[in-house]
């Protein structure tokens, strides 16, 4: 059976994609998770803040460093997972071969076609799912979670 693997995009790389790729590299570590951000300086670390946010899940990814995506990380990928659409504008600007497997997280969880009664694997339901044909559906942006995750910034 063949493992899908995935690459999630936002815009630095340094918070969405990483807090929405760590836990979906601990829920399946057999599956390739890559993320990478469309506007990044290269090689920076997660933020203190975003590493906060993690640790307040139980994650952490010490190892992270920000990147653009590359074709090679589009080409390897079944999936992009980009978290708003001006991700899947950029990846199909950039990237056009990967334009077929780039989605929102949102359009993704509302189109994506269910597993069947035979747990049909995730590789054959992306075969069937067509992302391209609503390409100008302007999707809501996935918002920063750190507000949300209470992480504050400490006073001076």
């Amino acid at each position: 059976m063949r493992t899908t693997s995935l690459l999630f995009v936002c815009t630095g790389n340094a918070t969405r994609a990483v807090i929405a790729g760590e836990p979906a590299r601990i829920a399946r570590p057999d599956r390739p998770v890559a993320t990478a951000g469309t506007f990044v300086v290269e090689g920076l670390p997660i933020s203190w803040r975003t590493r906060s946010a993690l640790a307040e899940l139980g994650l952490q990814a010490p190892h992270h460093r920000s990147t653009q995506p590359t074709d090679g990380h589009v080409a390897a990928a079944d999936l992009v997972i980009a978290q708003g659409y001006q991700h899947i504008r950029y990846i199909r600007r950039h990237h056009p071969h990967g334009a077929a497997r780039t989605a929102t997280l949102k359009r993704l969880v509302r189109d994506l076609p269910a597993a069947g009664p035979t747990d049909e694997p995730l590789a054959h339901r992306l075969d069937r799912a067509d992302f391209v044909p609503c390409a100008h559906e302007p999707a809501a942006p996935m918002r920063d979670p750190l507000p949300r995750l209470g992480t504050r910034i400490p006073s001076p």
